[in-house]
């Protein structure tokens, strides 16, 4: 007997991130008091100019019809203009593709490059999409791990280790979600100076780029190592830096060659982004950082609370987040104890006993490649964060 689902798509697993704060709110909706970590998510409302550019966008009948499937040009001229300011990398409008969020452009990214069984090195801990991804067009995600002791960082050494001659890609984020952690430009250097030495691929991911702290400083790796810049796609979006998670636009940039052929696949599956989304981004984009600086204070704040906090629980240990808004705990202290009673052996099973017992909902290490780990949003409100982390501590006292 066939099966009914292709098995591209069953090999999927659901987004465990997703999954969560479904969860989460569906237990909100029946009346729980539930406290969610699990969503990247900012709590802010999206900056008023960016809505008023839309509210005018919508009646604006010009964005009433089809737009190029590639982007609005006014929005690619703008991506060209703050990937200029914002990073000092200076391509052309021509090389940007706006896409269906963030994911579309992962998603795009992956097929326009891979074969079949080409491998793509892929830094652990991930963001949950990326392995999907890559498997989805038949590639083979190899998983390259960096704990706490490394402060979350591959070095040269083990892409070197993990790389052969079907190594095809490199997944690159910094900053990082899950773990919040920084490259030092020393560091990204090195790694693009490997990886132009190797012919390799870069896919970078710079969707947080505008959310760092203290001395981390974010740089673009085709920037500081530009002998990648002909083999490297850059993907970004307005979600996090813009609090626009719901206006669903992204982006990818790269060389003429790949943004041409993934624009033509584009064509095909979605065409073009919503135009409003598209005006709105415009505005956000060109609409200074000033709503930004406002929200990074606000994360920086939480970072710090969140940070001591956890690190007050006995049995959990976390390195200080450098960048996004995500805490990545050691919870291994935890494991194998008794929490609020019942005995857990993995950070899932702490993940199900903290959300029944607690009210607490978080999305442990397991679905970010790093068992005994666990991703903790520090993108909510101050007071809901204290209260959710007490609530832990409380229970593990118990």
């Amino acid at each position: 007997m066939t099966t009914r689902i292709s098995s591209a798509v069953g090999q999927i697993a659901e987004s465990a991130t997703l999954a969560v704060d479904a969860k989460a709110k569906a237990l909100k909706a029946a009346g729980e008091n539930v406290i969610g970590f699990g969503a990247g998510e900012p709590d802010f409302a999206t900056p008023t100019h960016i809505v008023n550019a839309a509210i005018a966008a919508c009646a604006d009948t010009k964005y009433h019809r089809y737009s190029p499937a590639g982007g609005l040009a006014e929005l690619k001229e703008a991506l060209s203009e703050k990937t200029k300011r914002d990073s000092g990398l200076d391509i052309a409008p021509s090389q940007f593709l706006v896409t269906n969020g963030g994911k579309q452009a992962v998603f795009n990214t992956m097929m326009t490059l891979l074969d079949p069984h080409d491998e793509v090195l892929l830094p652990a801990p991930y963001w949950t999409t990326y392995p999907e991804s890559i498997r989805m067009f038949g590639g083979v995600p190899v998983e390259i791990f960096a704990g706490a002791d490394q402060g979350f960082r591959v070095t040269v050494e083990q892409l070197e280790a993990a790389r052969n001659e079907r190594t095809k890609a490199l997944v690159f984020v910094s900053p990082s979600n899950p773990t919040g952690a920084v490259y030092p430009r020393e560091e990204i250097e090195a790694i693009g100076h490997w990886a132009a030495a190797n012919d390799l691929w870069v896919i970078t991911d710079e969707i947080y780029e505008h959310l760092v702290y203290g001395d981390a400083v974010h740089h673009s790796m085709p920037v500081v190592a530009p002998e990648i810049l002909d083999q490297c796609v850059v993907l970004n979006g307005v979600a996090k830096t813009y609090a626009m998670t719901g206006w669903r636009v992204g982006w990818m940039a790269g060389p003429p060659d790949v943004i041409n052929a993934a624009s033509n696949m584009q064509s095909h599956a979605t065409s073009n982004v919503c135009n409003v989304a598209q005006v709105a981004a415009t505005a956000a984009l060109t609409g200074g950082l000033d709503d930004v600086n406002t929200m990074r204070a606000a994360f920086d704040e939480r970072r710090v609370t969140i940070h001591e906090m956890l690190n007050d629980i006995d049995g959990v240990a976390c390195r200080e987040p450098e960048g996004a808004f995500y805490a990545f705990p050691s919870l291994q202290g935890l494991l194998g104890r008794k929490v609020g009673g019942r005995k857990v052996e993995s950070t899932v099973d702490l993940a199900t006993v903290v959300l029944e017992e607690a009210n607490v909902a978080f999305v442990p290490g397991e679905a970010f490649g790093a068992p005994g780990y666990a991703r903790f949003s520090f993108a909510l409100g101050i007071d809901d964060l204290t209260e959710g982390i007490n609530r832990i501590a409380e229970l593990v006292r118990r």
